[in-house]
């Protein structure tokens, strides 16, 4: 099958290690699909030598840089020509199709929203994680683009959730779930009750609520929530997680005996950590933008850099924001 030709604005600056992990992520995300050129944003000295040497390269100079730090809001209104911003631009006007960055979170939300605009009918774009639950993954939003929500935000978030798992992760009739505190309709917080019976109205699909101890096993295709309890959920199973590994790591080299059973289970356990790796799908998918825009992890290097660009560019091949415009309106929520 061949595939249509896009672009892909993406940060050189974005995340952690950049551009040491972005560079070689770029090129990775370019010999694995023929069909994609990027535009890749930053420093002229940085992004001109690289394209240099790769056809399907465009540099694209930009002086400024948003660090991991700054208030999002502020830096992208202060800084016109940052990478971020630059980047966001190009999509705006046509130049990229999609966007990519492993920089500040809340900058891209910010530069998404502010420059490259809300898709018709939503309400509040919402940030989605991809859980890599061992029965199957789970999207996951708002994980912290909206703090303060109403129910009818989560019905949007509903409708943009399933619609990323009918596209991305070819679930044919996705299950959604609200995240409480129990299984029962009156458990939780008044948004949380309130949001049970719309969802209920609303959203094909919808099983109820599930709980935090549902998320990594997947019970759901699809759990909306808050951005504040989303954060707060993500963030401790990415500390679990990260903590059980160590933990094995330890006990399986604490002694020459168990160094030994290690090097027996060592390719089981790569992958299953690879497997479990929420890299590996790309990224964060910012929902609810006239154009597609995925988020990396700050930590990410060059494989998750090219899984995010991969998913970037996939999104826009199949449409994603358009369909999940038409999906928020069905929802007849604002």
């Amino acid at each position: 099958m061949e595939l249509t030709h896009v672009t892909v604005a993406v940060d050189a600056m974005g995340g952690d290690r950049a551009p040491e992990a972005v560079l070689p992520g770029v090129a990775a995300a370019l010999q694995a699909d023929p069909a994609l050129t990027v535009a890749l944003v930053g420093p002229d000295e940085v992004v001109a030598p690289f394209a240099t040497e790769r056809s399907r390269v465009t540099p694209v100079a930009a002086s400024q840089v948003i660090a991991m730090d700054e208030h999002p809001a502020n830096a992208v209104r202060s800084k016109p020509d940052s990478s971020i911003v630059v980047g966001c631009r190009l999509v705006r006007d046509g130049a990229a199709d999609a966007f990519f960055s492993a920089g500040s979170t809340g900058a891209c939300m910010a530069a998404a929203t502010l420059i490259v605009g809300r898709a018709q009918g939503v309400s509040r774009p919402a940030i989605a994680a991809i859980i890599p639950a061992p029965s199957r993954p789970v999207v996951l939003l708002d994980i912290g683009a909206n703090a303060d929500c109403k129910p009818e935000h989560l019905v949007q978030f509903a409708f943009m959730g399933a619609a990323y798992a009918r596209t991305m992760l070819g679930v044919a009739q996705p299950s959604v779930g609200l995240l409480n505190i129990g299984e029962e309709p009156t458990k939780g917080s008044a948004l949380a009750q309130a949001a049970h019976a719309l969802l209920a109205q609303r959203v094909p699909g919808f099983i109820g609520n599930v709980e935090g101890r549902d998320l990594p096993r997947g019970a759901v295709d699809v759990v909306v929530t808050d951005g504040f309890t989303g954060n707060v959920a993500l963030k401790v199973m990415e500390g679990l997680s990260a903590v059980l590994f160590s933990e094995i790591k330890s006990a399986m080299t604490s002694s020459p005996v168990r160094a030994a059973a290690a090097a027996v289970l060592k390719g089981s356990l790569t992958q299953l950590k690879h497997r479990l790796d929420p890299d590996a799908y790309g990224g964060a998918p910012l929902l609810g933008i006239k154009r597609p825009c995925l988020i990396g992890h700050g930590s990410s290097g060059p494989e998750a850099i090219a899984a995010g660009i991969a998913a970037a560019a996939r999104a826009a091949r199949l449409g994603l924001v358009e369909i999940v415009a038409r999906d928020v309106a069905s929802a007849g929520v604002a």
